[in-house]
């Protein structure tokens, strides 16, 4: 059973940083894709970035040159560097985990058999 934990929400001033970290705990499985989603209070949950087991990333628009995501394969951990910070990026940050066969690209959010708890993450002065 693979179990995602996140950590390193908190509050930040706008224009501030803050780095996530997901540790995929209980996993001897191979990962194949990680992925950062978030969901804002009265909105859907929306895709924040993907990390492939090749390390190709891609970036939701709204944060492409802001965000950067990272991950230690040996140590099953993914992170989340935000810059920037905007209050428009307040939301719980989930991490989402893919255990299919290798090299198979993840889309959906359906593509994630495995999902976090989440972490607060609240912009504000």
């Amino acid at each position: 059973q693979v179990q995602p934990v996140e950590s390193g929400g908190g509050l930040v001033q706008p224009g501030g940083s803050l780095r996530l970290s997901c540790v995929a705990g209980g996993s001897d499985v191979s990962i194949n894709n990680m992925g950062w989603y978030r969901q804002a209070p009265g909105k859907q949950r929306e895709w924040v970035a993907t990390i492939t087991s090749n390390s190709n990333t891609a970036y939701a628009d709204s944060v492409r040159g802001r965000f950067t995501v990272s991950r230690n394969t040996a140590k099953n951990t993914m992170y989340l560097q935000m810059n920037s910070l905007k209050p428009e990026d307040t939301a719980v940050y989930y991490c989402a985990l893919d255990v299919r066969q290798m090299g198979v690209p993840a889309s959906f959010e359906r593509d994630y058999e495995y999902w976090g708890q989440g972490t607060q993450v609240t912009v504000s002065s």
